[in-house]
């Protein structure tokens, strides 16, 4: 039987360091909140390190202090496809989040209240940047490998270009090499919907004692919208109405409405995920192209990526569809890389990376072994 990770500890990296962000703003100082599992080895080899999506965290597996699982419990403990008996995972809170890292709710130092609108908006490279501190502060000469979904995975992209002497390996999940216009789009939408709450207060909520629940509710239904395959929907709720009856007017009727308002609300109030937090990352997504620096040549963005490949997509991911990783590993092929590809069939669209699927983890488990036939120790067999 598998083995559970048990409660984990959230663990908290203070840099001192003045950090200069893709802006030219410079952050004096800042924290990043992490999670680790497993055990580091003696050669601080067989440390993986996992970037999160949009509305991720740094808890990505075992329980919380509320007994809650991380959300890629799944995949994660011992002997699961990321294999916590054999390598050491660490995942932090992006720089610019709301679950402890320093962020838009976070105290300015300057002001002594909420950084609110104030905090500087970030990039997918300072991501990397400030990861990039935490591995050093870890000790970690070069990661085992670096594994993201969705944005986590333009993250991975990011780290093997910046810095391609510091992984072995990267797995890059259900993204791609920059967002197409329907979805910069999506994001502005879900922005304007925050943006134009009356309690958003031009980004100061805090100082006001409220929160925009209406407008991150708006986000949070469309973005989920566009996480979910038409297929998976229509097999789930199809036209199904809470009643049989029409009612002729516009309240709650058919179940997906339902369904919707539901998501909305609990991630306007059950998850405390801040407003301000929301707008800075989707942007950060708007901005992610590597290739903008290369001539808009992907292939010469990756050129002097090092570490070998894993690229993942899903038959039924719209937002990210196929076509995208497609280009992903083109671009590698281009350079001679070594790469491998996997298109997963699944009726969960976007959201597939996250949940369970056979194929998926069958995929994910032969990898990992390729991962740790690669990690330079003397356990480093299964």
């Amino acid at each position: 039987m598998t083995q559970t990770l048990g409660v984990i500890t959230p663990q908290v990296m203070s840099v001192e360091t003045p950090l200069t962000l893709s802006s030219g703003t410079v952050l004096p100082r800042y924290d990043l909140v992490y999670e680790t599992y497993g055990q580091l080895n003696q050669e601080a080899s067989n440390a993986l390190l996992l970037c999160h999506a949009l509305s991720g965290d740094h808890h990505v597996a075992g329980l919380d202090a509320d007994n809650k699982p991380g959300w890629w419990n799944n995949y994660i403990g011992p002997g699961k496809p990321i294999d916590t008996n054999h390598f050491f995972v660490v995942c932090s809170n992006n720089l610019g989040g709301c679950h402890g890292s320093t962020g838009p709710a976070s105290l300015n130092p300057e002001t002594g209240k909420t950084y609110g609108p104030d905090f500087p908006i970030v990039t997918c490279r300072d991501w990397v940047n400030s990861q990039n501190e935490l591995r050093k502060y870890l000790g970690i000469e070069q990661w085992a490998a670096l594994i993201g979904g969705s944005m986590g995975g333009m993250q991975v992209l990011q780290w093997a270009i910046d810095y391609p002497n510091k992984l072995r390996h990267a797995l890059v999940i259900a993204a791609a090499p920059k967002l197409s216009a329907q979805n910069i789009a999506f994001n502005e939408v879900a922005r304007r919907a925050i943006m134009t709450d009356p309690d958003f207060h031009e980004g100061r909520f805090l100082e006001h004692n409220t929160i925009p629940k209406q407008g991150l509710a708006q986000a949070r239904m469309l973005g989920h919208l566009t996480y979910l395959s038409d297929d998976m929907m229509g097999a789930k709720f199809g036209r199904e109405r809470r009643e049989e009856a029409l009612k002729y007017n516009y309240e709650v009727e058919f179940q997906v409405e339902s369904y919707l308002r539901y998501q909305g609300e609990k991630f306007a109030t059950k998850q405390n995920f801040d407003a301000n937090t929301y707008l800075l990352m989707t942007k950060a997504l708007d901005y992610f192209d590597p290739a903008a620096e290369f001539d808009h040549n992907l292939s010469k963005a990756l050129a002097q990526a090092t570490a070998q490949f894993l690229v993942v997509s899903f038959t039924s991911d719209w937002r990210f569809a196929p076509e995208r990783s497609h280009e992903i590993v083109k671009a590698l092929l281009d350079n001679d890389a070594d790469v491998c590809y996997a298109e997963i069939t699944s009726e969960h669209g976007h959201d597939a990376f996250l949940l369970p699927n056979k194929h998926y983890e069958g995929v994910f488990r032969a990898y990992m072994k390729r991962v740790l036939q690669d990690v330079p120790s003397k356990e480093s067999t299964i």
